[in-house]
């Protein structure tokens, strides 16, 4: 194979050198007495995964419900639960705790262009 052939093959754009479009999103969230952060901030299109650790024993927080994705978790106190999501559109979407007392925003922001 000759050296041209050889460079060729590597200055090809592929995955690596692509836009990490498909990288998941990762956002951690406390609990206690509320979520916090109470708004989480994604991008359409792309794998959110979300990491909540409730510091505390109340039942109304043993659980977090996402309806537009029919999506639920139970959170053990103190304890690491992640939940992975994958909004595709744009738009604003509740997530409360299984009571509907506690609540937060997940904002979907549409794909980021390809400048």
């Amino acid at each position: 194979m000759a050296i041209h052939q050889i460079l060729e093959r590597f200055s090809r754009p592929g995955p690596a050198s692509q836009p990490a479009a498909r990288e998941p999103q990762d956002a951690r969230i406390r609990i206690k007495g509320g979520y916090e952060p109470d708004t989480i901030f994604a991008r359409a299109g792309r794998p959110l995964r979300l990491t909540f650790y409730r510091e505390e024993t109340a039942s109304c927080s043993e659980r977090v419900v996402f309806p537009a994705f029919g999506r639920s978790a139970m959170l053990p106190p103190f304890q690491e639960v992640t939940l992975e999501l994958l909004p595709e559109e744009a738009g604003e979407y509740e997530f409360t705790c299984g009571m509907g007392m506690l609540r937060g925003r997940l904002i979907v922001r549409p794909p980021a262009s390809r400048d």
